[in-house]
């Protein structure tokens, strides 16, 4: 039953009673001798019962409208607050509230605010706690020995494959076979040793040390792009704001910022990749889009992506939301929307 209905019909039944009540104390005061004359007197050409009846029924209608409008409207604010509080979006200034049950639920409302916000700060703190114990506890020949792979790797491997290409690509254009059947296959080997290099290149990624090792957040994601600029033949559009963020908050977000940038040059096929780094509104957000064949994201998630799981956990530790858009042969956006918190004796500029 909607709101509307309700109070129509409280309001049927609440007039009724006091109709019934006056009624009763009329006739007891002035008693009628004739029960008829109730269908018999008109009132603008009703029966006197039916003339109580529209009023009573008009009385309510009018009643019932103004009273579900109201509490729509009231209803309607405390919702948006929820809709904000679940979103991580600030709530603003508690208004002036006429109704003393509202205002309670109000303060419940703001007083959960501080609890959330509590909350993501101490989880921050602890993925802060985390990464310095993690970096305490890295032992110095596991970062030697993924360096000794990665430098032995692209200097055999990778090396190996762009001389493949080279040659696959003079072949192609100097010297293509007449063969039809041929020249297309010739093609596909071109095409499959330029998927290997971004494969080999996304794996080189992985095999680095993800630690920021005392930079910031921007420092390696500037890095990270310049060098991906020089290897990678992809135009780059980049908006990067320099943040002071705790060190827990900085090495999860650039441990997905690789993560989505390694998914990208892998399965993509992207010619254009934007990463962006800003805050805005007290929270800290960070989006990679490429413009690659993109995937059903649903299906993906169904079928238990490491990786796309591996980003979402990094980002609720921190207490923040991760949002993957995918829309096939459009591209693929990702963005990451952390609370900003100030850290003590810190106040806005």
């Amino acid at each position: 039953m909607n709101l509307f209905i309700r109070q129509t019909l409280l309001a049927f039944l609440g007039f009724s009673i006091v109709a019934l009540i006056l009624l009763f104390v009329t006739f007891t005061a002035f008693p009628i001798t004739e029960w008829s004359l109730l269908w018999q007197v008109k009132v603008f050409d009703l029966p006197y019962l039916y003339f109580i009846l529209a009023i009573i029924g008009a009385s309510s209608l009018i009643v019932g409208m103004s009273q579900s409008a109201f509490w729509r409207k009231k209803l309607g604010a405390i919702r948006q607050n929820l809709d904000d509080l679940i979103k991580g979006q600030k709530l603003g200034s508690a208004s002036e509230e006429t109704v003393q049950e509202l205002t309670t639920v109000q303060e419940q409302i703001f007083r959960l605010e501080s609890k959330l916000l509590k909350q993501t700060e101490a989880a921050q703190k602890l993925a802060t706690e985390r990464t310095d114990e993690r970096e305490k506890s890295l032992q110095e020949v596991v970062i030697q020995e993924r360096n000794r792979l990665a430098r032995e790797l692209h200097d055999s491997v990778s090396q190996q494959l762009f001389a493949a290409s080279m040659m696959m690509a003079t072949i192609n254009e100097t010297n293509p076979p007449e063969d039809r059947v041929m020249k297309k296959q010739l093609a596909m080997i071109e095409k499959m040793i330029d998927q290997s290099q971004l494969e080999m290149r996304a794996l080189l990624l992985h095999l680095r040390p993800a630690a920021l090792k005392g930079k910031s957040l921007t420092e390696g994601i500037n890095e990270l792009l310049i060098e991906l600029k020089e290897k990678v033949p992809m135009e780059m559009e980049t908006k990067i704001e320099s943040l002071d963020l705790d060190r827990g908050v900085e090495d999860h977000l650039f441990r997905i910022l690789q993560e989505s940038i390694s998914n990208t040059l892998r399965h993509s096929k992207a010619s254009h990749l934007q990463v962006m780094l800003i805050e805005r509104d007290d929270n800290v957000i960070m989006r990679i889009a490429d413009d690659g064949v993109g995937f059903d994201v649903q299906e993906v998630q169904n079928h238990g992506s490491y990786g796309m799981q591996n980003m979402s956990e990094r980002a609720l530790e921190i207490g923040g939301t991760l949002k993957v858009v995918s829309v096939r042969e459009e591209g693929t956006r990702l963005e990451v929307k952390v609370p900003a918190i100030r850290k003590e004796g810190e106040t806005d500029d």
